[in-house]
């Protein structure tokens, strides 16, 4: 369901929740691509909600568009929405979902793809997280200033042209200590209302997520 929080400097954000099923294992945000919060962002929610999960998707462009969606064909108009978003304010908007999350007891932690996994990595410098994992995050020289706080797994495509090798190499120099596979597939391989999905890769990494996220928020 679709709920209201407050980031620290006073703006209201919508936030997707998704209740934990089962026995309660923690909190996880899910921080999303240039899409907004998307069906299929939300299927990865109730993935996760099922294994245990309350899940948290803010939506980080209601700083610029309440409530915007955008159609996996038109990136170019979410591609201008995350460049003229702030950093700060989106980090803010971010803590304000784990805030709501760790209100209710236990560790969070954060996935997040593309814009989001780029984003993952620095909830893992900044923020008062369990765990981050980055699938296929972007703009990574921009969050290679800082050391991180908690554990980083990172998936990344062997073909992923926002992600070229030099950019992959540059950021595993700057964070050794972050968990990086790589899967034969190009960008947004986990993503199965595109194109671009590769079934196999997408499996292995959500397993592999699983498991760290099982590791670092018992």
């Amino acid at each position: 369901m679709m709920t209201t929080l407050t980031a620290a400097d006073g703006h209201e954000l919508d936030c997707w929740m998704a209740t934990a099923q089962g026995e309660r294992r923690g909190g996880l945000v899910i921080v999303q691509e240039i899409f907004g919060i998307t069906d299929q962002l939300k299927g990865v929610a109730d993935h996760y909600a099922a294994l245990g999960y309350d899940v948290a998707i803010p939506a980080l462009f209601d700083r610029h568009e309440k409530g915007a969606v955008v159609p996996f064909d038109e990136a170019p108009r979410g591609r201008d929405m995350m460049l003229a978003s702030d950093l700060d304010q989106t980090m803010m908007d971010i803590d304000a979902a784990v805030g709501a999350l760790a209100a209710r007891g236990g560790k969070v932690g954060v996935i997040g793809f593309c814009w989001g996994g780029g984003l993952a990595i620095r909830s893992a410098q900044v923020l008062d997280v369990a765990c981050a994992v980055s699938f296929y995050g972007t703009r990574l020289p921009q969050y290679l200033d800082k050391p991180l706080k908690a554990p980083v797994l990172a998936h990344f495509g062997a073909q992923d042209d926002h992600v070229p090798p030099e950019m992959r190499a540059e950021a595993q120099a700057a964070l050794p200590e972050m968990e990086v596979h790589l899967y034969e597939a190009g960008h947004a391989f986990a993503n199965d209302a595109r194109p671009s999905y590769v079934a196999d890769a997408a499996a292995s990494a959500h397993d592999r997520t699983e498991a760290f996220l099982a590791k670092h928020l018992a």
